[in-house]
């Protein structure tokens, strides 16, 4: 996910590879359908053209919102965080009074669809190339990169908003843009499936130290597909269980990823795209394209840092942190949280009203550059060991050896005796437990909930039915809370995209 002027710089090269009648009044400063593409910079720039927008949607800035960012949205529906800033409308989301014009949801749309665009003009423009630098092995693997993303961006698409237009072409007039939605399964069974599936016949390499999809990466995806269609918004059942097993297996097995030893090594820029990481948004603070996470998360106006804004976009709730283990690691200080830090400008220690995340904690950049090279996380080994515990229980009917192996690596790590209840009820909750603690705060909290229809109450430790819980904030979560609402201004342009979600 190298930033680069994409395409602008394809085009570049096509003008000095070609413009020998320099003056004859001719488009050369851009690719046109009647472009002659011959060069594997090319081949590599629509390659990388796809990856544009996957940070925009996942860590977009909001517009007209000071420190609301993608991000924050699907923390805040947990009802597990809180925020220091009422400019990013927090409380509509805790309240849960949000409708189709609040923030985060059209942000999430358009920049979901603009990489689905981009990826669609990679799949048909790559083959197209003919370059004594660009084998068909090379093209085919390019492809498959793109074919991943599309699913990836479709998959985000489908558990936020249910039923969705489907573009896997390019428009060639503005009426094929006024797309109807289609079904969610409809979306899973013709795009995101068969996507993965073309992308896992490639020879990607096993693993990207660059950051580009890598063949675990496609593993990943589709264990996390695969567990989320067996779940509760398609019920695919035991037969999809098995196939997220499958898949998360693999990545097991074949080896080149493993736990970091420690909790604090995620957050050393030295370590981006190594050991645990699979796929990660890529940032650079010498391209001047910084993690926005830090100072989003850093105590607001506490004076520990040299950013200007100190932002306390998202902290957890103290029922949240209250709900970890007894001794479990992840919750001590400096591990996931910090409650107090030196300030910056005479060194004494700051303590805070309340804990914050740590997660994101750059240190260099908070002390000296403000500028965070840290990469963001989609996926980690952590999350497959828990996949695969989680799926194989349920495609077994019981937690195998490997399954709790799995589970214990998480324990172990976070100082915690292993477990050793072989019940496959037992078992999973543990699972959905751990992935609670151990990925919380990188927005897939959520989602867990929506697939398993199970909320875990941080105040009794029991496991809530979706339909009904209620936050430590008093918000009820209905049958409303399991689909966002189509943002209105794509409903105002495209009425065809109505009627709108249930409750909107």
């Amino acid at each position: 996910m190298k930033n680069r002027k994409y395409l602008a710089g394809a085009a570049l090269i096509l003008l000095l590879a070609s413009c020998t009648k320099f003056l004859e009044e001719k488009p050369t400063s851009f690719i046109t359908p009647d472009s002659k593409l011959t060069s594997g910079k090319v081949a590599r720039a629509f390659a990388d053209g796809c990856y544009q927008n996957l940070s925009k949607a996942v860590l977009g800035g909001q517009p007209s919102s000071y420190g609301g960012n993608t991000w924050n949205l699907m923390e805040y529906m947990t009802g597990k965080s809180g925020s220091d800033l009422g400019q990013t409308n927090y409380t509509t989301f805790q309240s849960l009074a949000y409708n189709s014009t609040s923030f985060y949801f059209d942000t999430w749309w358009q920049y979901l669809y603009k990489g689905i665009g981009a990826c669609n003009e990679a799949i048909v423009s790559i083959p197209k190339i003919v370059a004594g630098d660009l084998s068909d092995e090379s093209k085919t693997n390019m492809v498959a990169e793109a074919h991943t993303l599309r699913a990836l961006y479709y998959f985000y698409l489908v558990r936020m908003y249910g039923a969705v237009p489907k573009v896997t072409e390019l428009a060639t007039s503005f009426d094929q843009l006024k797309l109807p939605r289609t079904p969610a399964k409809a979306i899973y069974d013709s795009i995101i499936i068969p996507d993965l599936l073309i992308a896992e016949k490639s020879t990607l390499a096993w693993r990207s130290g660059t950051g580009t999809i890598s063949m675990g990466a496609v593993k990943t995806i589709l264990a996390d597909v695969y567990l989320t269609y067996a779940g509760a918004a398609i019920n695919g059942g035991n037969e999809y269980y098995a196939e997220s097993a499958k898949r998360s297996l693999e990545v097991i097995n074949n080896g080149g990823y493993s736990l970091f030893p420690e909790y604090t090594d995620m957050i050393n820029p030295a370590n981006k795209n190594t050991k645990e990481f699979i796929l990660q948004v890529q940032y650079s603070a010498s391209a001047n394209q910084n993690n926005p996470l830090t100072p989003l998360t850093i105590p607001n106006y506490s004076g520990i840092s040299k950013y200007s804004d100190e932002y306390g976009s998202v902290y957890p709730s103290k029922q949240f942190i209250a709900s970890f283990p007894a001794g479990d690691k992840r919750a001590k200080e400096r591990q996931f949280f910090y409650s107090s830090y030196p300030s910056a400008k005479d060194g004494k220690v700051v303590t805070f009203s309340h804990p914050y995340l740590y997660k994101w904690f750059d240190v260099n950049a908070v002390t000296n550059t403000v500028k965070s090279n840290l990469n963001y996380t989609l996926y980690r080994y952590a999350d497959v060991l828990l996949m695969y515990a989680e799926a194989s229980n349920r495609a077994e009917g019981a937690p195998n050896v490997r399954a709790l192996q799995c589970l214990n690596a998480i324990r172990t790590r976070a100082q915690l005796a292993p477990f050793a209840n072989t019940g496959k009820d037992a078992f999973e909750k543990e699972v959905w437990s751990q992935r609670y603690f151990e990925l919380c705060f990188e927005n897939k909290m959520w989602f867990d909930m929506l697939r398993t229809r199970k909320v875990r109450n941080d105040v009794t430790g029991a496991w809530d039915n979706f339909v009904g819980h209620k936050t430590v904030f008093n918000a009820t979560f209905s049958e409303k809370q399991l689909l966002f609402p189509v943002p209105k201004q794509e409903t105002d342009v495209n009425p065809n995209l109505l009627p709108n979600n249930t409750g909107f």
